[in-house]
């Protein structure tokens, strides 16, 4: 055994007595006594009421009261966080080790971190040992993985338990198909959930959704987190519980401007950002050219009698823009919406200019 693992006995043994005693509560609130953690937990061996001699405990009593001596104070003291498991924090090296997930994996451990790396270079690799750490850190805790898709949730799911093999006993997938009894069931027997943003959502504001017990929110494609889009509800609903949640955002493409990151980092309480392009030095070794080959495929008969059919509705509506000088653009099937939303953001541009003047005078 080494030097930093105890037994239950020796690391709580001071605390569980074989006496008929109430063993002490740190927290001045009353313990019941062990006898009584039988009496509640098995009401089949306990004592009768008026009883005029106590049994000694057995083995088993004792270690009962061992075991909610445990959970008792892995709740009460550092939210949860187990002293002896948090003083390392463990890597992979099954597979070869690359220094930049290994730095970013650091780095995730111990700050909000939103993630951007170019596809297939393993956000997922660190967000399982992100995952796993925290999984261990915090034995009485939950650890989520939210995905904005239903087949993004089931690979991720796939993908976790291949890197760092967590027991697939302790994980469970929840989608909008899953009825809500049996989600709550889910919440409360297992540890490490992978679910959409949209049924979290809903399981919090059921109160199935044990928000407190919640000490890892790892979000995929965290782009998506901008408005009033379900991750935003679901940040904004935890901190309602607790602010002792760590939360790891993962992004190819983090957003179109300066404007849209920021409200990303907002939204999800961001403290670093982790960045790597193509080009980055510690992402070369690992990136390969890639060759684009287009492909060019048909519509085929139906879809074509579908773009036909489109086109005529649309045309019905533009050509009396078109004449009005509203759109400028005459090519109708090429018309985008990007198109259209610019002629009309000129258009209402234009006459509260008109309207502006005409008060003026």
């Amino acid at each position: 055994m080494s030097g930093r693992q105890r037994t239950l006995f020796q690391t709580w043994g001071s605390k569980v007595s074989r006496s008929t005693g109430a063993p002490t509560c740190n927290s001045g609130t009353e313990r019941p006594q062990s006898t009584g953690i039988s009496r509640a937990r098995f009401p089949a061996v306990a004592e009768a009421a008026g009883a005029a001699e106590v049994e000694p405990e057995s083995d088993d009593d004792v270690l009962l009261v061992a075991v909610y001596e445990a959970e008792r104070q892995l709740n009460l003291e550092n939210g949860g966080f187990c002293t002896s498991a948090g003083a390392l924090w463990i890597y992979p090296t099954n597979c070869p080790v690359r220094d930049y997930q290994l730095h970013i994996a650091r780095t995730a451990l111990f700050c909000n971190t939103l993630v951007c790396l170019p596809t297939g270079l393993g956000k997922t690799f660190i967000a399982a040992v992100v995952m796993y750490n925290f999984y261990r850190w915090f034995p009485s805790g939950k650890v989520v993985f939210m995905a904005p898709t239903k087949p993004l949730v089931t690979q991720q799911i796939e993908a976790c338990y291949r890197v760092m093999g967590i027991s697939q006993s302790h994980m469970a997938e929840m989608t909008g198909s899953t009825q809500a009894f049996t989600r709550k069931e889910i919440w409360s027997s297992k540890r490490v959930l992978f679910l959409t943003p949209q049924v979290m959502v809903n399981d919090l504001s059921r109160g199935a959704c044990p928000a407190a017990e919640i000490k890892c929110l790892v979000i995929d494609e965290a782009h998506k987190a901008l408005g009033n889009y379900a991750y935003c509800q679901v940040v904004r609903e935890l901190v309602k519980y607790t602010n002792h949640f760590r939360v790891l955002a993962l992004s190819a493409t983090p957003g179109s401007d300066i404007k849209a990151v920021q409200q990303v980092i907002t939204n999800l309480l961001i403290g670093q950002i982790e960045l790597r392009s193509e080009d980055s030095p510690d992402i070369l070794p690992y990136s390969h050219e890639r060759r684009v080959e287009k492909l060019v495929v048909p519509l085929g008969e139906e879809l074509e009698a579908i773009q036909k059919a489109y086109i005529q509705i649309l045309e019905a509506f533009a050509s009396s823009l078109i004449q009005r000088n509203v759109l400028m653009r005459k090519d109708i099937p090429n018309l985008t919406k990007y198109q259209i939303i610019l002629a009309r953001d000129q258009f209402r541009k234009t006459h509260l200019q008109i309207l502006w003047e005409s008060n003026k005078a």
